[in-house]
């Protein structure tokens, strides 16, 4: 239980001390101050419930926040909530060090859909990146049919096939690059006693009960339900049943 412990710690003395920086606008906020000092006290449900609180009401927050909001969960056994703010300091701060962490968690826990590929790490680096990398892209291509216009109008030129050919191949790219890192939405079961099933209905057959803390992947949404896959199966559960990842 010692060694667990200690384990449990160095890991996010390291994550601190390599990936934490703290946010400047939060620097004079007296409830992340008084948080903090829970949290060195060791107070961790009365530090988690602030953090908590600036994290939903403020909306500002630095990834070593999100740690110690992780730590906290871990220390109180609430192993989705650990892995659920892991995931949103993952989303910031993508690291194979984090993805090791919930992955073992997830293990020990038996929870299901945490088989992290090396394409799942290479699509979260891009991730935080993609939007920026597409504007650019997409302003290029208008910016180069813009061109091509002008030529035209003043000239009667058409671009030769070679012209015609790259632009074809780098409008394809575009459209590869859209659809190869559509990352998809997932989510976290929050709760026990979570029923399956086949149909965004209360009256559809039951496929299975779950339990809280496995992932799943959301593929669509009907009214009060979402979309996902369950044993290979077409399924639904209750929106709140689900904590949505970023």
């Amino acid at each position: 239980m010692a060694n667990k412990s200690n384990r449990f710690s160095l890991i996010f003395l390291i994550l601190f001390s390599v990936f934490a920086q703290p946010v400047q606008a939060q620097e004079n906020n007296p409830v992340l101050k008084k948080a903090d000092s829970l949290f060195r006290e060791h107070q961790y449900s009365q530090s988690f419930a602030l953090y908590k609180k600036i994290l939903e009401k403020e909306e500002k927050y630095s990834p070593q926040m999100l740690l110690k909001m992780a730590y906290a969960q871990e220390a109180q056994q609430n192993y989705t909530a650990t892995i659920y703010y892991l995931h949103l300091y993952y989303d910031k701060r993508p690291s194979r060090a984090v993805l090791k962490k919930m992955e073992d968690l997830a293990q020990r826990q038996q929870y299901l859909g945490y088989e992290y590929s090396d394409l799942e790490f290479l699509q979260t680096q891009m991730q935080k990146y993609y939007y920026p990398i597409l504007q650019g892209m997409l302003m290029l291509a208008v910016v180069i049919l813009t061109i091509m216009f002008f030529i035209y109008r003043q000239k009667k030129i058409l671009p030769g096939r070679t012209e015609q050919v790259l632009f074809l191949g780098y409008l394809l790219f575009i459209g590869f690059y859209i659809n190869f890192f559509s990352f998809g939405r997932k989510g976290i079961i929050r709760q026990n006693d979570v029923a399956i099933m086949a149909a965004p209905a209360a009256g559809a057959r039951w496929l299975a009960t779950a339990t809280q803390g496995h992932r799943i992947n959301l593929k669509g949404e009907r009214d009060i339900w979402y979309e996902t896959e369950w044993n290979g199966q077409r399924a639904f559960i209750r929106k709140k049943n689900v904590l949505e990842l970023p």
